[in-house]
């Protein structure tokens, strides 16, 4: 839920498991996290019919799911629809204190985060950027007026997980952005956040791999010291989720991407290498890592670093873009590719979540 009472701080409050929270909200989460989207299509649509709802937050948090499902299954116009028939988040409808009997101590919105990100994230998979946009910028003012909020009331936990929201919202727009080569827009966004000390180790090294695109290399490789220095003094702001292992591959992968750049892959390869060995489920070092290779004409070893990745960490590794690459190096090195990749995709057929794309295998 993302607004509780003004006095009482929810994210300090201790529940027994999810299921007090709402009608057998541990299964939905299992469900979701093993990406099985049509059996929680099902189970909503089960507990519906059933009447299993008790509550109001109870519809809220299973609609949430299930507009989450319908938009990991790419069923976008059935998710919209289903957003839709909430007309308004701010209606008394969604607000605790509307039920003084069913929530006696609780005043506020009751509607998820995750449903506010999703109606902004939606017009973009239909067509619609100029109002993904403008939904994703009143969310961001949303979430700083949150932040102010809570402030104001001293409640540090929830303007840590509201300054969390604000920087995950920046990337998606920043992304957006990116992806219209809108570089100054991206640039006044993280230089905002920096001008008001707000740093956060990932959105430093956006700003060099945004600089790296407009040609500014030497600003690019200031942005990744400032993120290494901030690793070696561990002065990062508390709104970064990164582990250690994760800050120190992020470092990895910035002097990676500097020695790409440069055509030194060889040594890109060492950086990328240094990450496998901390995390072996690190993605994008593992997909650099082969790129590389390739790069160096060692395809064989360049597929062999896929497939071994896929074969020790399927669930992480198995995405997209590793595919796609993988696919391509088959294509290049094999005569019959097509039987190659036959085989690989039924792998993937069998292992995969429910939104993955099995068209990336151009079989």
């Amino acid at each position: 839920m993302d607004e509780p009472s003004p006095t009482v701080d929810p994210l300090t409050n201790q529940f027994g498991s999810l299921n007090d929270l709402s009608h057998e909200l541990a299964s939905l989460q299992d469900l979701a996290m093993r990406g099985s989207w049509r059996s929680i299509l099902d189970k909503v649509s089960g507990a519906r019919s059933l009447d299993l709802l008790a509550k109001p937050h109870d519809h809220l948090i299973y609609l949430s799911y299930n507009v989450l499902a319908l938009t990991k299954l790419r069923r976008f116009s059935d998710a919209s629809n289903e957003l839709d028939s909430l007309h308004d988040f701010n209606s008394h409808h969604y607000k605790y204190e509307t039920y003084p009997k069913l929530y006696h101590t609780r005043s506020g919105s009751m509607v998820p985060f995750s449903l506010r990100f999703i109606n902004a994230q939606l017009p973009f998979k239909l067509g619609n950027r100029q109002e993904g946009l403008d939904r994703f910028y009143l969310l961001l003012n949303f979430i700083r007026q949150k932040i102010k909020d809570k402030g104001i009331h001293s409640l540090q936990e929830s303007v840590k997980i509201w300054r969390k929201r604000e920087v995950f919202v920046l990337h998606c727009l920043i992304g957006q952005h990116l992806g219209a080569k809108e570089f100054n827009v991206c640039l006044d966004l993280i230089r905002d956040l920096i001008n008001h000390d707000y740093l956060d180790p990932v959105l430093v090294s956006k700003l060099g791999y945004i600089q790296m695109q407009i040609g500014d290399f030497e600003g690019a490789k200031g942005s990744f010291h400032r993120v290494e220095t901030m690793l070696n003094e561990r002065k990062n702001d508390d709104s970064s989720a990164l582990s250690e292992v994760e800050f120190r591959n992020l470092v990895n992968r910035n002097k990676a991407l500097v020695f790409l750049v440069g055509k030194d892959y060889v040594s890109a390869v060492r950086e990328y290498e240094e990450c496998m060995e901390r995390d072996p489920a690190d993605v994008v070092a593992v997909n650099n890592k082969a790129l590389c290779l390739m790069y160096l004409r060692d395809l064989s070893d360049s597929i062999k670093v896929l497939e071994n990745s896929l074969e020790r960490v399927p669930t992480v590794a198995l995405n997209e873009t590793l595919v796609v690459n993988l696919c391509s190096m088959y294509e290049l090195a094999y005569v019959n590719h097509s039987e190659i990749k036959r085989t690989l995709s039924n792998w993937i057929a069998r292992v995969s979540p429910d939104d993955f794309d099995a068209s990336c295998t151009r079989v």
